[in-house]
């Protein structure tokens, strides 16, 4: 009660009356004008400015005519394996020798490529129509690398044409050799099943792997040459001092087109 009555007795004192009234401190000048500076600078960044969207989304290195899954034409028990993971093979190439009730066949690629996987094994017995090898179709040793992005279903319709990816690749350590650059080539029309994913890359492991989120949108990206050893251009100078091997993972930063702040702002 006492600091009351003096609060009072100080309104009701006519003695400060002719005083001019202080409306702010110098202090809150300043404050007040860098508020207002703060705010002009953030209006004119949401109307002149752009924020780089990007999309991460699972990839793998491989070639543009993908790959096939060989089956045995025949069963029986493999007495032979005449070719190694890894290893380029000629159109109707030998590759395994089956002991059959007929005689002794001999097991033929398709398509001229490289053999990334086998399944069959010397003394194995294998039934028709059982899955023996896995070929990827190349043009030739000089046939470039793509890689298959597979985006989300509802993120593919924002991936335009042309756009930059950043790659990370499994095989190349990031904090020493950087990124591998490229440009999305094509977006595909309509999400694909995991058995379309494993048409295309022969591997039915892999094709679960990236539809296990769901139907995703196959992006092909075309990755730019350089003077480089593994023959394309990175984020660091040189890029690694090795090859890169294809069917190896990669994880994709995709830039989408830039987008004004205001954009994001308004529905």
């Amino acid at each position: 009660m006492q600091f009351r009555q003096q609060a009072l007795s100080k309104l009701q004192s006519p003695e400060e009356l002719d005083l001019p009234v202080r409306f702010a401190r110098p202090q809150g000048r300043l404050v007040l004008l860098v508020t207002v500076v703060v705010m002009a600078a953030a209006c004119l960044w949401a109307i002149k400015g752009s924020v780089s969207a990007t999309i991460d989304a699972p990839g793998i290195l491989t070639h543009a005519q993908g790959s096939y899954v060989l089956q045995s034409p025949v069963a029986g028990q493999i007495t032979a394996v005449l070719a190694k993971e890894g290893q380029t093979l000629a159109a109707d190439a030998p590759l395994l020798k089956v002991r059959t009730a007929q005689g002794d066949r001999t097991v033929r690629v398709i398509a001229a490529g490289r053999l990334t996987g086998l399944a069959a094994t010397i003394g194995s017995v294998v039934a028709t129509g059982a899955d023996v090898a896995s070929v990827e179709r190349t043009g030739g040793p000089d046939d470039p690398l793509v890689v298959m992005v597979y985006v989300p279903g509802d993120g593919g319709a924002e991936v335009p044409v042309g756009a930059r990816v950043d790659l990370t690749v499994q095989s190349v350590p990031s904090d020493r050799y950087g990124v591998l650059r490229g440009r999305v080539a094509a977006v595909g029309r309509a999400p694909q099943s995991s058995r379309q994913i494993a048409a295309f890359l022969g591997d039915a492991r892999l094709a679960e792997q990236f539809s296990r989120q769901g139907r995703p949108v196959g992006v092909l990206v075309r990755l730019d040459r350089a003077p480089t050893a593994s023959g394309y251009r990175w984020s660091s100078a040189g890029g690694p001092p090795f090859a890169v091997d294809s069917m190896t993972p990669a994880t994709a930063t995709v830039h989408l087109a830039d987008r004004r702040p205001l954009d994001w702002l308004l529905p």
